[in-house]
C-alpha cells in the first residue's frame, strides 16, 4: 500500500474513531462533560479536531497521489468512501445531538431535511457514476461539488462549535444554520447541474436495454 493510500486509510480510522467519541453513552456511564469557551461541549470540541484532521488528510492523500504520481484503482476506490464516511456520518449524528448529551442539551443540531438532501444527492450521484463505469465511462467532477463540499467542511464544524463565536456577534441570525443551508443549496444545485450534463448516460443505458 502506497503512501497515499495509507493516508486514506488513516482517515477512515479516524472517522471509526469520531463516531466512537460521539456516539459513547457518557450519561449511562455518569461522566461530567466540561465545556469549552462556555458554549462547546468537550465531546464535539475533541469531535471538531479529530474532523479537522481527517479533513487535511484529504489533501494530502491527494497531493502525494500526484505528486509522486501514485494514483491507483485501490485509492480511487477508498478516497470517496473515505470521504462519504467522514462527512455523512456526521451528518447523521448531528441531527440527534439529545441522544449524546441528553434532551436539555444547548448544542444546536442540523435539520433533517438538510441531511436527506445532501445525503441523497450524493447516493444519486455515485449511483450515475456506477451507471457510467457500467459503460466504461469516468464522470468528472464538477465545480459545483467541489464548492458542495467546501461549504460542508466549514459548516460541520460551525454546529460542531454550536454556532461560536459567531453567537458573540448576533443572537439573532444563527450563522453555522445559515452555512448548513448553504452546503444544502450547493449540494442539490450540483446534483442537478451534474445529472443534466451526464444524462446521456442515462440515456444510452435507456437504448442499450
Amino acid at each position: 500500500m502506497n503512501l497515499p493510500n495509507k493516508i486514506t486509510t488513516f482517515r477512515m480510522v479516524m472517522v471509526i474513531a469520531l463516531v466512537i467519541i460521539m456516539l459513547f453513552p457518557y450519561q449511562d456511564v455518569g461522566a461530567n462533560i466540561p465545556m469549552v469557551f462556555g458554549e462547546v461541549n468537550a465531546i464535539y470540541f475533541t469531535a471538531l479536531i479529530l474532523f479537522v484532521v481527517a479533513a487535511l488528510s484529504d489533501a494530502f492523500d491527494g497531493y502525494f497521489a500526484r505528486k509522486l504520481n501514485l494514483v491507483t484503482n485501490l485509492g480511487k476506490f477508498l478516497d470517496p468512501i473515505a470521504d462519504k464516511l467522514l462527512v455523512n456520518s456526521l451528518l447523521i449524528i448531528l441531527l440527534v445531538p439529545q441522544v449524546i448529551l441528553g434532551e436539555d442539551t444547548t448544542q444546536m443540531q442540523i435539520h433533517i431535511l438538510a441531511v436527506v438532501l445532501m445525503i441523497g444527492r450524493d447516493l444519486i450521484v455515485d449511483a450515475l457514476r456506477l451507471v457510467a463505469a457500467n459503460q466504461n465511462k469516468v464522470l468528472a467532477a464538477n465545480i459545483g461539488g467541489k464548492i458542495k463540499t467546501v461549504l460542508q467542511m466549514v459548516a460541520i464544524p460551525a454546529v460542531l462549535l454550536n454556532n461560536w463565536p459567531f453567537s458573540y456577534i448576533t443572537t439573532t441570525i444563527n450563522i453555522a444554520e445559515i452555512l448548513v443551508w448553504l452546503a444544502t443549496a450547493a449540494s442539490v444545485i450540483s446534483g442537478i447541474i451534474y445529472l443534466v450534463q451526464n444524462r446521456y448516460v442515462l440515456k444510452e443505458a435507456h437504448t442499450d436495454e
